[in-house]
């Protein structure tokens, strides 16, 4: 069994900062690629991914994120974190760390993310 465990989600100003972070416990994973995914409220919002990095430091970003968000992970433990910098109300959404090791992937529970105009 693997478990992902976020923390650190809550409410901020737009402009304002916060960080996630998304650890893996259980059954160990070897070299998984991990980040994050978001899924805003509303009807036919679907999940999108917002940052992921591989077990080698590569990282990709979605582009309205980009210069904002930065992804960084600790190897040795399989723990990955998401600082997010000038947040705005957009970001507003249900963040879900993520955690693939082919054909597998595991989810966090989420955690909630609002941005206040």
């Amino acid at each position: 069994q693997v478990q992902l465990v976020e923390s650190g989600g809550g409410s901020v100003q737009a402009g304002g900062s916060l960080r996630l972070s998304c650890a893996a416990s259980g059954r160990r994973l070897s070299n998984p690629i991990m980040g994050w995914y978001r899924q805003a409220p509303g009807p036919g919002k679907q999940r999108e991914l917002v940052a992921g990095i591989t077990s080698d430091g590569r990282t990709n970003y979605l582009d309205s994120v980009k210069a904002r968000f930065t992804i960084s992970r600790d190897r040795g433990k399989n723990v990955v974190y998401l600082q997010m910098n000038n947040l705005k109300p957009e970001d507003t959404a249900v963040y879900f760390c993520y955690a693939l090791t082919d054909p597998n992937t595991y989810w966090g529970q989420g955690t909630q993310v609002t941005v206040s105009s």
